[in-house]
């Protein structure tokens, strides 16, 4: 690799390195700060939070990886243009396809970097978080061990723990059941304890059944002492209250519970497409031609980060060096990159409908190469156009040699008249001595 290729490489590398720190930085705070409260209203702890950010990274990192070439790329081109060093490798006989070789290069290596994400940390990551939040959903009691907070586990019911113990007492329970129509009831208990219990052969009545369809397993128990039951019937307006020393209540179905289908595409490795296309088809229950062009935009995907980054630079190379900057060629570049965009989107529905029409999917890239080759083309075709005429040697204008004659004076500047002869010399005699 030539010194320029590595140097402007290294630059190149440098500043995607940083638009893609800022980038990310970016999508994880607004997707961190939702999961944040989604997870801390549930009680959870910070472990758990930190847990669900690195597995979202992964995706993340997907999404802003073209962007993130495109813009390194640009910066980049604009450096270098403004302080003329493409001016200057211009004028040493690079041609515009030449100084686009450090920037295919950077291209490839990003587009390989979205390889492998697209093809095997997303989906183990997306597989991965989907089992730790059906874990999580299951886990009753993270859920409910949360001290001076009215919590909502399900609809229509309230829960409040005014205080922990260290030895797992809870104090001053309150809970709050609406689910059932017409009627409203009320548990308060100056002291709880969970307890986890083998299930019973029937279930009592507040206990629903649990959406991934298993009766049995451990139940969780809430068992409250020295309380009252509130019970207010809303069809009569009618309110009756019974107090108790000790009641147990089954919370077990208070919180949904989430079933773990690793079966969506979204889970699946890339060589499960390539192997056996047709099982995966019928395992997901997907139409064939659905599942190949998801493979294929995988495929598709890294080729968009080496499009971003040629058009990048290809835009900004047509406008050449000026004092008044690029922006209308990075303006161009954006529009361009839109474009390539817009089509990628008006192409997918189609060829996941028909599995003859998955080129489609590559068209968007092959829209964006063409793209950058005529930029390309075009700045070499200008510069072409821009070249100064020079003038014939021996100052020769057609009139055999006539006219004006060019020659260095004694200070190495060329002047417009021709040196003196000898003769012209000692015709002007001798220099007149001054007076004393």
């Amino acid at each position: 690799m030539a010194r320029f290729d590595r140097y402007m490489l290294s630059q190149l590398m440098v500043l995607f390195g940083f638009f893609a720190l800022v980038l990310v930085s970016i999508y994880w705070i607004n997707s961190a700060a939702r999961l944040f409260d989604r997870l801390v209203g549930d009680g959870q702890s910070a472990l758990v939070f930190l847990e669900f950010t690195a597995l979202t990274l992964p995706n993340v990192i997907r999404l802003v990886l073209p962007m993130s070439a495109f813009a390194g790329a640009v910066y980049v081109t604009n450096r270098l243009s403004s302080e003329s060093e493409l001016t200057v490798m211009q004028a040493t006989g690079f041609s515009p396809w030449r100084l686009a070789r450090p920037v295919l290069i950077y291209g490839i290596i990003t587009g390989m970097v979205m390889m492998t994400l697209t093809h095997l940390l997303v989906p183990i990551s997306r597989a991965m978080m989907k089992e730790r939040e059906a874990e999580i959903s299951r886990n009753v009691t993270a859920k409910l061990l949360t001290e001076g907070t009215f919590l909502h586990p399900t609809e229509g019911v309230t829960f409040y723990i005014a205080e922990i113990a260290l030895d797992g007492t809870l104090n001053d329970v309150f809970l709050s059941d609406r689910s059932q129509t017409g009627s409203a009831v009320t548990y308060t208990a100056k002291s709880a304890y969970l307890v986890r219990a083998a299930p019973p052969e029937t279930q009592g009545p507040n206990t629903p059944a649990r959406e991934d369809g298993k009766g049995t397993g451990q139940t969780t128990k809430l068992v409250m002492v020295d309380g009252m039951v509130q019970q207010l019937n809303l069809a009569e307006n009618r309110l009756s209250t019974t107090h108790f020393s000790d009641l147990s209540y089954d919370i077990s179905g208070l919180i949904s519970v989430d079933t773990v289908d690793t079966r969506n595409v979204v889970y699946q490795p890339s060589h499960r497409f390539i192997t056996d296309p047709a099982k995966l088809a019928a395992e997901t229950g997907l139409p064939l031609s659905e599942v190949l062009a998801r493979l294929h935009q995988r495929f598709a995907e890294p080729l968009l980060c080496v499009v971003g980054a040629l058009i990048g630079f290809s835009a900004l190379l047509v406008g050449g060096f000026s004092r008044f900057g690029v922006w209308r060629q990075i303006i161009m570049a954006l529009l361009l990159l839109v474009v390539v965009k817009s089509i990628e989107g008006a192409v997918t529905t189609p060829a996941r409908r028909n599995d003859a029409l998955w080129p489609l999917i590559y068209l968007p890239e092959l829209i964006g190469f063409a793209m950058a080759g005529g930029l390309l083309a075009w700045s070499g075709r200008k510069r072409r156009r821009g070249r100064p005429h020079r003038p014939a040697p021996d100052g020769g204008n057609g009139n055999g040699g006539e006219g004006n004659t060019y020659a260095p004076d004694q200070a190495g500047r060329e002047t417009g008249a021709a040196p003196e002869t000898r003769d012209q010399m000692t015709t002007r005699g001798p220099a007149t001595e001054p007076m004393t």
